[in-house]
């Protein structure tokens, strides 16, 4: 399984992850955040709020929202790509 083991947010809906397979790098959340769950992180204030959660080993905000690991490092990946 994959974990996450550091976040940090950057600007806007942009993350910097480290993951536990080794990589690290940017994620950019902007236009990925739909449903009532993630309404509040479309507040900056809000999605700057980001932590690891010690059991899920993911990203967690306040109001209860996470997103899967595997999802993010896909959407990573994604954007890795296109930026290359």
């Amino acid at each position: 399984m994959l974990h996450i083991k550091a976040a940090k947010h950057i600007s806007d809906f942009k993350l910097w992850l480290s993951f536990d397979d080794g990589s690290s790098g940017e994620v950019d959340l902007n236009g990925t955040l739909i449903g009532p769950i993630f309404e509040p992180l479309k507040n900056i204030d809000v999605f700057s709020q980001v932590a690891i959660d010690p059991e899920l080993e993911t990203i967690v905000w306040p109001n209860g929202a996470d997103l899967a690991p595997e999802y993010l490092k896909e959407l990573h990946n994604k954007q890795f790509k296109s930026d290359s």
